[in-house]
């Protein structure tokens, strides 16, 4: 009858290659998930970028114009990056009658609900005079 012999040289087993292999296998898989979750939210950064633009771009707007904006809400969309955003004003008065106050949000066209960005500021009566 014939024995096998160990060879006493070092190296891994079959048993211990596969379990090396297995956990490299399911750490790259891991890896890989985090990668495509984060080029889905590229998108999501990028939309809020660009819809923080279009806030602060209405209210620098509301300002170099000196307007003296109606009390109310008013609504638009403006494109940036070839995005279509819409927007929401809010103006509102203030305890000082020569300021109001503004507030802009920004959403994504289908979604007003779900705001991407918000800016608030004020603006100042041109005039100087009370209505």
């Amino acid at each position: 009858m014939t024995t096998w012999q160990r060879d006493k040289s070092g190296g891994f087993t079959l048993v211990e290659v596969l379990v090396a292999m297995t956990i490299v296998a399911v750490s790259l898989l891991a890896a890989l998930r985090v990668a495509a979750q984060s080029t889905g939210h590229v998108d999501e950064l990028r939309a809020r970028l660009f819809a923080g633009w279009v806030a602060a771009d209405r209210l620098a707007e509301h300002r170099a114009r000196g307007d003296w904006l109606p009390l109310g809400v008013l609504t638009g969309t403006q494109r940036q990056g070839n995005i279509e955003l819409g927007w929401r004003e809010e103006v509102s008065a203030t305890p000082n009658p020569d300021f109001r106050r503004v507030d802009v949000y920004v959403f994504a066209s289908p979604r007003p609900a779900h705001f991407l960005a918000h800016v608030a500021g004020f603006v100042v009566n041109p005039a100087g005079d009370t209505p």
